[in-house]
């Protein structure tokens, strides 16, 4: 892609949303215990815990990945949405939220301590705490970094990296769990309006509705994929999605402590629905997009281009800086919830048990230290993940 260059209006955006949104974080911050700091004090409402699981779920690559998979295979990638989260999610709400919520517990090995022993517990919370580090915090900075290493090219990949990482470490060390749902809850509205957008502007360039569904190839429109589909064949609707959704909605350290920080088991339940049904926005504000791409940018070499084409090529002034808002907002959203599930792991699981007198002051100071290492190393194994022929490569070693 070549160096792209934004307006002062776009720059200005950008600059007074992420200022807003740390001072927004820092002013709800929550320190005064470990449940405050851990769990928000487990008195969010549902429309919070809602938003903040949708904004953990929408990550900066997986923009660029929904709009690539449905440039180059269709729509069938969708079916994460639908298989691997409303299902899992429904198993979920009756058979395993209210024990969780019954039992406030803090973390999810937990469970293994009751059930085996404390050598169980403290080996799935360090396994955990390196896959978040070493794979999910730092493709997730890596990622963010790429598209903005094209409006920035001035500031190396490494450079742009740090500076995401104190971005989304500056309200999340010191607020707490608190301090990044309310963000999150900011930040899936602006993902959306983003999004939204870059709907409407792709499918009015492209003519319309009808001129992008005839344009698109044969198959590209079905959900149900045949059984030699490369995407998404039909038996993993039923056999491999549902196991993958209960994995990441039902055992997830970062989405069930959002499920954790609800004020009772109603608003845990419909915080989940709420989710689960905002999946939908998914299909239509951030799949439909690739669709489109094919008939404004035909013959891409990499279905992966097509987000940053859209957004840099088809929008106008002041439009770009928003949407690229929106890819920030999903970069950080799940940066954060990811430390913050990092943070607990350690605190909880490890440092507690190998100190069980510390007070609650103490976990929480434990907490913020334990943040800083953890985003550090993060930060800098990042730029690893170049040497890597793609992101999925990297996951895959």
């Amino acid at each position: 892609m070549p160096q792209i260059n934004l307006s002062t209006t776009d720059l200005v955006v950008m600059l007074v949303y992420l200022v807003g949104i740390v001072i927004w974080g820092l002013w709800n911050t929550s320190r005064k215990s470990a449940e405050g700091y851990f769990l928000g004090g487990r008195d969010m409402p549902w429309p919070v815990v809602g938003l903040s699981m949708f904004a953990t779920v929408v990550s900066s690559s997986a923009l660029v990945g929904w709009a690539g998979d449905a440039y180059s295979t269709g729509i069938s990638v969708f079916n994460y949405g639908l298989f691997a989260a409303i299902i899992p999610i429904i198993f979920f709400l009756v058979f395993f939220l209210p024990f969780y919520l019954r039992n406030k517990i803090y973390t999810l090995p937990e469970f293994l301590e009751g059930r085996f022993d404390v050598r169980s517990r403290t080996y799935l919370s360090v396994l955990t705490v390196i896959g978040y580090v070493f794979a999910d915090l730092a493709v997730t900075l890596y990622a963010g970094s790429l598209m903005l290493h094209m409006v920035f090219p001035q500031f190396s990949i490494p450079t742009i990296i740090w500076g995401l990482a104190i971005l989304g470490a500056s309200y999340t060390l010191i607020g707490g769990l608190s301090a990044v749902m309310r963000v999150e809850l900011i930040q899936a509205f602006v993902l959306m309006i983003g999004s939204a957008v870059l709907t409407f502007t792709a499918f009015a360039k492209a003519g319309g509705w009808a001129a992008v569904m005839s344009a698109a190839p044969a198959g590209h429109l079905n959900l149900i994929r045949p059984l030699n589909d490369p995407s998404v064949p039909w038996p993993t609707l039923i056999i491999s999605l549902p196991l993958l959704g209960f994995n990441y909605w039902g055992l997830s350290q970062a989405m069930v402590q959002r499920t954790l920080s609800a004020r009772n088991t109603a608003n845990g339940r419909w915080g989940n629905l709420f989710a689960g049904a905002l999946n939908f926005v998914i299909f239509f504000l951030m799949v439909l997009p690739g669709v489109a791409g094919r008939v404004l940018f035909p013959n891409l070499e990499k279905g992966d281009q097509i987000y940053p084409k859209l957004v840099f090529e088809l929008l106008p002034t002041g439009l770009k800086g928003l949407v690229l808002i929106g890819f920030i907002a999903a970069m950080t959203s799940v940066l954060t919830s990811l430390l913050n599930s990092a943070q607990t792991l350690v605190t909880m699981d490890i440092i507690t048990k190998l100190r069980p007198n510390i007070t609650s002051r103490q976990q929480v100071i434990v907490g913020s230290v334990a943040g800083i290492i953890i985003v550090s190393i993060a930060a800098l194994w990042a730029p690893q993940v170049a040497k890597f022929d793609s992101m999925v490569k990297y996951f895959q070693h």
